[in-house]
């Protein structure tokens, strides 16, 4: 049904149009000019069919928006009006009736495009008129964030553009659906706290590349961040630690007497303007309680949770080493952060927070975590023992399985989908248990394979907190990610039945991230790379043809004051040792035409240095190679400092 109705669209303006376009053997249309650095369409995701036709719409002064439905696109007319008006200075208002003077039409179909689905739209620009269409709102909210992307870069100014700029937009017939329905970022807002409106500028931020999950990780070691009425301590003790900034994990403890007072919490009606936030722009917001592991900021608010009665001593972490992962995963506690399975006082605890929780948020999952729950003080409890015997579990596994059960159970009772870390599936939990598929993929196609929902969200491509280039640069933390490895994922793996597989997602966990700026720089560009797996067609995946379309995005970010990491354009190191024992470097970049230029006699070098051609072998006394890289002799990455002490820990030794 869809290629037929591709054949259709396309019938009456292949003519037109063929010299920018080229038909595949299924019927897709691809847009050559995307291919070309500075092509007049750079859309992300990239659109299932794009059909470029002659000429240009050109924004006028007085713009008139006409909507069949306007109760129901009255937040869409809204972010239309404020983005168009803001940055050109022209005035834009909108009527519900048919107008021959309306430039931008937003129709809502009154018979169901097939083709399209929920969230799909066709978008239509010519020299007179725009037009959008769509089944559902969702779907005009989508074609908007494409036709903003169609417009010159300066509209995503914050303040009118006072410079000269062409407000037009090329000639195009976009149809567009996604491919996967749950398209999602993770925002841990656990490890270091971030204010309502920051949320709010995040969620800003991922609405324009058309995610529509924001999974918010609100409870760790770290911190507890949701009003629970009843629980005020989880608030007034939970939520707050002492502040170090330097490599988490590695910080000294705080003394008695530092004051706790960094971090914060939500209030149940912060979270309820935030979800209506949310909404209003498409996105559903997925609440995580991390339980049993991951909840030291819990016991340490109420002791009693716990199996350890030492917790009565516990404070919130601030970033101190508490685990122990020398054996691997599950890690050993250094001091017990999980709730107790064998304690009646936890599943209390848990129903109220759950049915809190469930009336806040009206998405239909629930996250209750499950992941890296050490299991080494459980071994020695006896309460763990008796119910060991009891339930007749012969495994720590199987003991959080039984914890796992009992949850699942609260969830549905407040009317909610449990959703878990890949964890869960250990312990044996039930089939209607959704799966976060994070350790790896495989563990996903085994949740798939066993009819679980899944939602891929692996680490060895969607974990944003990870180093995007070298750690010499980069906040260091447990691993590397670069862009051009991100854009390999694919969340639904050969093999595996596509109904079970909802989606995926990128998780910013905020360890080292301590403020927005730096989690905008984490999530992006790798951000668009995750948005295009998650919405369009896998046969138009090209390396090269989305770096071409992300550079023109660095220009939107730019003028949209939004941090980005820069990090694709840095080189890549790799060392090790000649015959005679000498360093000998090899430098690689992730993106082509870039020149390196380098230096080992501590001066800082630029394109009038050595280029580099072949691999470099380090002077006997040098104790730094500097380098850095250029796109016609203009410096496109950062210069970059590596010791050669550095090195010498990395090459192997002979």
């Amino acid at each position: 049904m869809k290629l037929l109705f591709s054949s259709l669209l396309l019938a009456g303006c292949l003519t037109a149009a063929a010299q920018n376009t080229v038909v595949a053997t299924d019927g897709m249309v691809f847009n050559q000019t995307a291919n070309h650095a500075h092509s007049e369409i750079a859309i992300i995701p990239e659109p299932v069919t794009i059909i470029k036709q002659e000429g240009h719409f050109i924004l006028p002064q007085n713009i008139l928006i006409q909507a069949t439905k306007p109760a129901d696109l009255k937040q869409t007319i809204s972010f239309l009006q404020e983005r168009l008006s803001v940055p050109t200075g022209f005035f834009v208002s909108s009527t519900a009736t048919t107008s021959a003077n309306a430039n931008i039409k937003l129709v809502i179909n009154d018979r169901n495009d097939a083709v399209i689905g929920a969230e799909g739209y066709h978008l239509q620009v010519t020299p007179q008129q725009i037009v959008i269409t769509a089944n559902k709102p969702a779907g005009i909210f989508y074609g908007v964030q494409t036709l903003m992307q169609l417009l010159p870069k300066q509209i995503e100014s914050k303040d009118e553009v006072k410079e000269e700029v062409k407000w037009q937009i090329p000639c195009v017939n976009i149809t567009d659906y996604p491919r996967l329905t749950w398209r999602g970022l993770m925002f841990d807002v656990a490890r270091h706290f971030f204010t309502k409106e920051e949320v709010k500028q995040y969620i800003d931020a991922m609405v324009r590349y058309k995610y529509n999950i924001l999974h918010l990780h609100l409870t760790d070691d770290e911190g507890w961040r949701i009003e629970i009425k009843g629980y005020p301590k989880l608030t007034e003790v939970g939520a707050w630690n002492v502040k170090r900034v330097g490599s988490f994990g590695t910080f000294i403890p705080p003394t008695a007497d530092e004051p706790r007072n960094y971090g914060g919490f939500y209030t149940q009606a912060d979270l309820k303007e935030l979800v209506a936030y949310a909404q209003e722009r498409f996105v559903n917001i997925l609440p995580e309680v991390d339980v049993p592991g991951h909840s030291l900021a819990a016991v340490a608010s109420y002791p009693e949770l716990s199996c350890t009665p030492e917790a009565v001593n516990y404070k919130v972490r601030s970033g101190e080493r508490i685990m122990d992962w020398s054996r691997g995963a599950p890690p050993l506690a250094m001091v017990d952060n999980t709730l107790c399975p064998a304690n009646e006082k936890v599943y209390e605890f848990l129903d109220t927070v759950v049915a809190q929780v469930a009336s806040i948020f009206p998405f239909e999952y629930m996250h209750m975590g499950g992941d890296e729950a050490p299991h080494n003080f459980w071994e020695k409890t006896p309460q763990i023992a008796e119910l060991m015997k009891r339930e007749n579990l012969k495994t720590m596994a199987q003991v959080q399985g039984y914890f796992e059960r009992r949850l699942e159970k609260i969830v549905a009772k407040h009317g909610k989908r449990f959703m878990a870390w890949d964890e869960v599936l250990e312990g044996g939990v039930s089939q209607s248990t959704a799966v976060m598929s994070w350790r790896d993929m495989k563990y996903g196609v085994q949740a798939a394979k066993n009819k679980h929902e899944v939602v891929m969200s692996p680490t060895q491509y969607a974990y944003l907190d990870y180093m995007q280039a070298d750690e010499i640069t980069e906040p260091k933390v447990y691993k590397g990610l670069r862009l051009s490895k991100t854009y390999e994922f694919d969340p639904v793996p050969d093999g595996v039945d596509p109904k079970y597989i909802k989606g995926g997602q990128g998780n910013l966990w905020t360890e080292q991230v301590y403020n927005i700026r730096q989690a905008e720089y984490q999530t992006w560009p790798r951000g668009f790379a995750i948005a295009e797996s998650v919405w369009s067609p896998k046969e138009k995946k090209n390396w090269k043809n989305f770096f071409a379309r992300t550079e023109q995005h660095f220009e939107r970010l730019n003028i949209a004051e939004t941090k980005y990491a820069p990090s694709v354009y840095d080189p890549i190191f790799a060392v090790k040792r000649t015959a005679d024992g000498k360093l000998l470097v090899t430098l690689t970049t992730e993106v082509e035409g870039l020149d390196i230029y380098y230096s080992f006699d501590n001066s800082f070098p630029d394109h009038f240095y050595p280029k580099y051609n072949e691999p470099l072998v380090v002077p006997v006394d040098a104790n730094m190679l500097r380098v850095i890289t250029y796109r016609d002799k203009k410096p496109i990455g950062r210069m970059m400092n590596m010791p050669i002490e550095e090195l010498n820990k990395r090459a192997p030794k002979k």
